[in-house]
């Protein structure tokens, strides 16, 4: 699709049915919401973090809806929306980013592994995930997500490597918004494009835009497709930009300019997906309410139990270190629990 929603039929990739793109363009509009009340939990002081993926939805719009249901996503801290979308509710997706526990959820429940902070590990995990899938003959494939500032890391590499020799059932999806954190994607590669590094594995890449839902969804599944049917792993690169901060933590004015952030509003995946909806009468006004509404109903859900104060047990510091508690934890919990006792009594 064009910014202006103009849809132009490729010779190499199938397009998705219109209900696809009806169904992925519902699943923006809650990703936009999703985004926007996570961002005023930041601000409420309800999320200790929220690293926003506003901009580029369609790619993790695309990431949960392009794998099937018994196949595996393994996300990165960005990733949030992909994940809900992949039916984890949003309040237990948030735990990890409200500080409570690493992960709110069970992740062989939902086939997603938990949000990875640091950058790369999660490839590596995915990698081994797949190649014991193939030792137990299952039909699995992997969908691997990272940004470009992953493919700087060296786990990125050594994931993509064995992959590649082992020709296991794995996507490596990355996201480039052009910066990790402060650093533009020049000053991480000389490459004519990320999805060049393919060649290098023995693997095939692809470049994508990564605003256009459609087009992700078609180049996602082919791959998704290609892994499934024993042909080993692929690249893809989706071309996107993140419209926001790094996280709330970050000064994105200290290495952007704000006119190049207002240069790619016009390629909005919501605002171009749902451009070729109304032009084939596909979205109508009814519809968009329905979306809306849904949208709010889990923002609501969302907003509520982040404001409700955490039950919390302090002994969990010490319960899941070790199988069997040493002496020298033992001490540090009974300190601890002699601690808040007394400030029990005092109070």
């Amino acid at each position: 699709m064009s910014p202006n929603g103009t849809h132009t039929p490729d010779a190499d990739y199938v397009t998705p049915e219109d209900e696809h793109l009806l169904a992925a363009y519902a699943a923006l509009v809650t990703g936009r919401r999703i985004n926007d009340q996570c961002n005023a939990l930041v601000r409420q002081g309800r999320l200790a973090v929220y690293p926003s993926s506003n901009g580029q939805e369609a790619c993790q719009v695309a990431a949960a809806l392009a794998i099937a249901s018994s196949d595996w996503l393994f996300p990165t801290y960005r990733d949030s929306v992909a994940v809900i979308g992949r039916g984890v509710p949003a309040e237990d997706a948030m735990t990890l980013l409200r500080g409570d526990w690493h992960s709110g959820y069970d992740p062989c429940k939902y086939r997603v592994a938990p949000q990875a902070t640091p950058l790369a590990t999660q490839l590596l995990h995915a990698v081994g995930f797949a190649h014991a899938a193939k030792l137990r003959g299952e039909d699995t494939v992997v969908l691997a997500m990272c940004g470009d500032g992953a493919t700087s890391e060296g786990d990125f590499h050594e994931a993509m490597n064995f992959a590649a020799v082992f020709k296991l059932a794995v996507v490596f999806f990355v996201q480039n918004n052009e910066f990790a954190i402060s650093v533009p994607l020049a000053r991480q590669t000389a490459a004519p494009s990320l999805a060049h590094k393919a060649i290098g594995y023995g693997m095939p890449g692809q470049r994508v835009d990564g605003n256009d839902v459609a087009a992700l969804l078609a180049v996602l599944g082919e791959a998704v497709d290609r892994a499934r049917g024993g042909d080993g792993p692929s690249l893809i690169e989706a071309h996107t930009y993140r419209m926001l901060a790094h996280t709330n933590a970050d000064d994105d004015s200290r290495y952007r300019e704000p006119e190049a952030v207002q240069e790619w509003e016009p390629q909005d995946p919501l605002v171009r997906l749902s451009k070729l909806l109304r032009d084939r009468s596909i979205l109508t006004d009814s519809l968009e309410d329905k979306f809306a509404a849904s949208a709010n109903e889990l923002s609501a859900t969302l907003r509520q139990v982040m404001h409700a104060e955490p039950k919390v047990d302090p002994e969990e510091l010490f319960t899941h270190v070790f199988a069997e508690r040493p002496e020298s934890l033992e001490t540090q919990w009974n300190f601890l629990r002699d601690e808040i006792e007394r400030t029990e009594e005092d109070s």
